[in-house]
């Protein structure tokens, strides 16, 4: 959402993971400014033979992720180009530990944030951006997707979205005003209104991520659309939407085989709603809907974890201090195929 009614460089810093000591220990910790601690050997007084023996069991192995088997993919969106500081969302970025990031609503502020966390970026369109704690390889057609090298070798394909966020179905099903736009009653409005809105993003998308084809693949996004898997008849009988709505982003996104890492992880829509939309407001706030309208999705990878990056415990897994933006993120672990 653009408000909340109204308003690579590449990175050689890799994760750095401790080898065991053996005949190296001791090692003191060395802490380098915003990098993790890695180990440095203290080498103790010896004939030059076996010095030189040491350096070469023990030198310092290259930079490597915590785990070459996973990757953590974060969908951001950072409001209105980080409007409430770029050094906040830089932090939040920092704190989620997120190796690849789909940033929405970011413009002259991508290469900036780039530069704090020592990534790669890529503007993809005028909002929409993506930076890499990794090599950014060549870009689809449209730039709706790249292809990200990883320490390992391989090859992960990354899509972002940013789509159209008006009119906004929830708000005109629940007769709250935004834009100029007409309040409707049923799910085939909804879906209709939804399909006027967006389709026509959405299928371009969808084609133009056709290139990341047989590549392990993730695809962030706010869609400013809710998912078919939230607003089900359980969900509505529980007050937690007005209707069920099988809405046509995600279902589109489900038939073209991207699967929806919190659901997947979290089947219970009731019990685990997700909402990452919004902080800036309360839940029982009757000028608004609380849903989740943040994704990453994925083909081809497992996911082992999905985070909320929040402003409060309540919220979310991962709590940011002042937190700045109207949208949580969402982080997914992924574990890669060999």
């Amino acid at each position: 959402m653009l408000s909340a009614l109204t308003s690579l460089h590449q990175s050689l810093t890799w994760r750095q993971r401790a080898r065991p000591l053996a005949a190296c220990e001791p090692q003191e910790t060395v802490q380098l400014s915003g990098q993790p601690a890695i180990g440095r050997p203290r080498w103790p007084t010896v004939a030059l033979s076996l010095a030189l023996a040491l350096a070469t069991a023990c030198a310092p192995s290259p930079p490597a992720l915590a785990s070459q088997s996973t990757v953590k993919v974060l969908s951001l969106n950072v409001w209105h180009d980080s409007k409430e500081g770029v050094d906040q969302v830089a932090e939040l970025i920092r704190t989620s530990g997120a190796d690849i990031v789909g940033l929405q609503e970011s413009s002259k502020n991508t290469p900036v944030l780039a530069e704090k966390l020592g990534f790669q970026s890529l503007q993809q369109g005028e909002t929409t951006a993506i930076l890499s704690r990794f090599p950014i390889e060549p870009t689809t057609p449209g730039k709706h997707g790249v292809v990200v090298k990883l320490p390992s070798g391989q090859r992960l394909g990354v899509g972002n979205l940013h789509l159209n966020h008006q009119p906004y179905q929830p708000y005109q099903l629940l007769k709250i005003p935004y834009g100029d736009h007409p309040f409707i009653e049923t799910e085939a409005q909804a879906q209709e209104q939804a399909e006027l809105a967006r389709g026509h993003e959405v299928r371009q998308a969808l084609q133009d991520l056709t290139e990341l084809n047989g590549l392990p693949r993730v695809l962030t996004g706010d869609l400013n659309e809710p998912s078919h898997l939230d607003w089900t008849q359980n969900a509505s009988r529980a007050g937690l939407h007005p209707i069920k709505v099988e809405w046509p982003t995600s279902k589109a996104l489900e038939q073209a085989g991207w699967q929806d890492s919190y659901r997947v992880l979290n089947p219970d829509e009731v019990a685990r709603p997700g909402w990452t939309w919004t902080p800036t407001t309360r839940p029982d706030d009757p000028a608004d809907h609380h849903d989740r309208l943040d994704f990453v999705l994925y083909q081809g990878l497992k996911p082992v974890r999905v985070d909320i990056v929040a402003e409060r415990a309540e919220s979310g897994s991962i709590v940011v201090k002042p937190y700045p933006t109207d949208h949580r993120g969402v982080l997914t672990t992924f574990e890669l195929g060999p």
